[in-house]
């Protein structure tokens, strides 16, 4: 009978983990997707699975795109970056909008880049034959992972006059507004786009008024998934007040980092209409030098705020089909063993 490999995970367990089984010789490359809320440790985990396996790191978060916001993004350090290669990190002007289906384009194109290399086995330290090298996807950015995995829905053609409509209500009367309307016209979706994504937002009624139905009805319609690859998912499930105390001790820390301080340069260079400035960490830091939070209660805020965001990515994440869910956090030393012990598994 074929060998079977698990985990048991002896804590709250967001779905039933499927059994992995060994594949067939022959099968397409395998690309793992690390997943799971803000400050479970994502980066961790994949940094330590592409030591082991050649891997290069494919980020899915939408902010972490954009060049210059570094401190509310928490970007991986400048050695990790250097250590392994880093796709889509860094590569947009804060004053560009990336789509979740332009994301999924670059995405996928890297993927098969990427495992159209070659590795020279006396360089695969630790291996018995050669291997391609490893895509591994993480990031906290949901739609941008269905988009990239699952495809997306050939929605309506973008209304411009809708969009400077919209645009003009969330600049008169705050993101809010939209999305009161969004909750009004997609239920649905108005619980996944954070209240200060306005472009995701406007996307989202656009959508709904030129289709008469609500987009969430709409992604099952007309997609393409990816094809070619063989995919592992790898959830974090930790402890929620865990996690809650790592959220606060690293929002705490990028306003000691400075991200006041960044966030005022880049206000300057950009103004208001960069993209990442709607972002969690950025907005606080914003209503800091306009007068509307003492520093005190920025910080608050901006705890508050990943606090119900890590709450909507594992609402989010828990829709994802055969995760295998690993007890702790990704910068565990077990949790990372127990997780290149499968990828090995699956190569």
């Amino acid at each position: 009978m074929e060998r079977a490999l698990t985990f048991r995970n002896e804590s709250e367990t967001p779905g039933a983990s499927p059994v992995l089984r060994k594949p067939e010789s022959g099968d397409e490359p395998l690309a793992v997707v690390v997943l799971g809320p803000t400050a479970s440790g994502k980066t961790a985990l994949a940094l330590s699975i592409a030591r082991r396996f050649h891997g290069e790191i494919v980020n899915c978060d939408s902010v972490a795109m954009y060049r210059e916001f570094e401190i509310g993004t928490a970007k991986p350090t400048a050695s990790e970056r250097a250590e392994v290669p880093h796709h889509l990190l860094d590569c947009v002007d804060p004053l560009t909008d990336v789509s979740a289906g332009e994301y999924a384009r670059q995405a996928r194109q890297i993927m098969r880049d990427i495992a159209a290399r070659e590795i020279d086995s006396r360089d695969n330290v630790g291996s018995e034959k050669d291997q391609q090298p490893l895509s591994i996807i993480t990031g906290g950015t949901g739609l941008y992972l269905r988009a990239l995995l699952e495809g997306l829905f050939p929605g309506p053609q973008r209304s411009e006059e809708l969009r400077i409509k919209l645009r003009a209500r969330a600049t008169k009367h705050g993101a809010g507004h939209l999305h009161r309307i969004l909750q009004r016209v997609d239920p649905s979706a108005a619980q996944w786009i954070h209240g200060n994504d306005v472009p995701k937002m406007i996307r989202a009624i656009e959508v709904c008024m030129a289709s008469r139905r609500p987009m969430t009805e709409l992604w099952g319609e007309g997609r393409e998934p990816l094809r070619g690859f063989r995919i592992l998912r790898l959830g974090i499930n930790s402890d929620r007040e865990a996690l809650y105390d790592r959220i606060n001790m690293r929002a705490a820390k990028m306003f000691k980092d400075g991200l006041i301080e960044e966030t005022e340069r880049l206000l300057k260079k950009y103004g208001e209409q960069a993209r990442p400035f709607s972002s969690l960490g950025y907005k606080q830091a914003l209503q800091f030098l306009r007068g509307e939070l003492d520093r005190e209660a920025a910080i608050a805020a901006t705890q508050q705020a990943h606090r119900n965001y890590a709450k909507r990515q594992l609402t989010w994440f828990r829709r994802e089909p055969n995760v295998r869910w690993l007890a702790g956090f990704g910068d565990d030393p077990k949790i990372q063993a127990g997780a290149i012990a499968t990828v090995e598994y699956q190569m």
